[in-house]
């Protein structure tokens, strides 16, 4: 099989560029200030690979998860536009698979958590909305 539906039986004509990451690049904040979860994010191109740094909130202030590359996913098959990512952190107690889609200038971001360390803390979902931190106003 080729295809999985309609939507995927697309020519593409020659090379394929690159998704166009522009809008991505730069930080991210949580639009709810009361949130529990992460409070930031910080995207990063480097060697035509993005990342991204979340910054969560702590019981002393924010904690930093590190960097993360990020899969990109397009807006359809032949698009080039990022209309989506997903990233894993791993910290050893817990894994956070981080998924996401880019909608009216918000990043929608779904969070899944699961527990590995047996404390009998059930896994759980989340779901936030990111605005992009400009100069503009």
């Amino acid at each position: 099989m080729e295809f999985a539906q309609v939507y995927d039986r697309v020519e593409i004509d020659g090379q394929s560029e690159p998704l166009d990451v522009s809008g991505l690049r730069g930080v991210w904040i949580n639009s709810n200030p009361d949130t529990n979860g992460i409070a930031r994010m910080e995207f990063s191109e480097s060697n035509g690979k993005l990342s991204v740094r979340v910054d969560a909130i702590g019981p002393d202030g924010l904690i930093d998860w590190g960097l993360a590359p990020v899969k990109l996913f397009a807006a359809s098959p032949k698009s080039r536009a990022t209309a989506g990512f997903t990233c894993n952190y791993d910290f050893g107690f817990a894994e956070t698979r981080l998924q996401a889609m880019i909608m009216k200038g918000l990043i929608v971001l779904a969070q899944f958590h699961e527990f590995k360390d047996d404390s009998g803390r059930m896994d759980f979902f989340v779901r936030e909305y990111f605005a992009v931190v400009h100069d503009r106003y």
